[in-house]
């Protein structure tokens, strides 16, 4: 697998994430305050997302994760915060399955 794989799914995991925080937010000042629109930040949210799932198909799928453990990391998108927590573990488990392309190209 390339690192580019893992690369894009952190950075959508992270993005997604602040986003979701963002979003959650805008959600209670609308309606606990009365302040505030909700739909651009919920449009942007969930592109976002859309990606981030892509992503996330991607990696599971090169990495061999059984459905479960894709739900999981799906289910970590959707919880404010839960990324922060999944995302490293996902990087930890999944680095050692990553391979240098330039190394890979150097030896052949």
């Amino acid at each position: 697998m390339k690192q580019s794989v893992l690369s894009r799914y952190r950075v959508m995991a992270y993005v997604t994430a602040v986003w979701l925080l963002v979003f959650t937010a805008a959600i209670i000042l609308k309606y606990a305050f009365k302040v505030g629109d909700t739909m651009l930040i919920s449009q942007v949210h969930g592109v976002l997302f859309i990606i981030y799932v892509i992503f996330a198909f991607d990696l599971g799928s090169k990495a061999k994760w059984p459905f479960g453990k894709l739900l999981w990391v799906l289910a970590a998108g959707c919880i404010p915060v839960a990324s922060f927590f999944v995302e490293p573990k996902i990087t930890r488990e999944v680095r050692p399955l990553v391979t240098d392309g330039d190394a890979a190209t150097a030896e052949a």
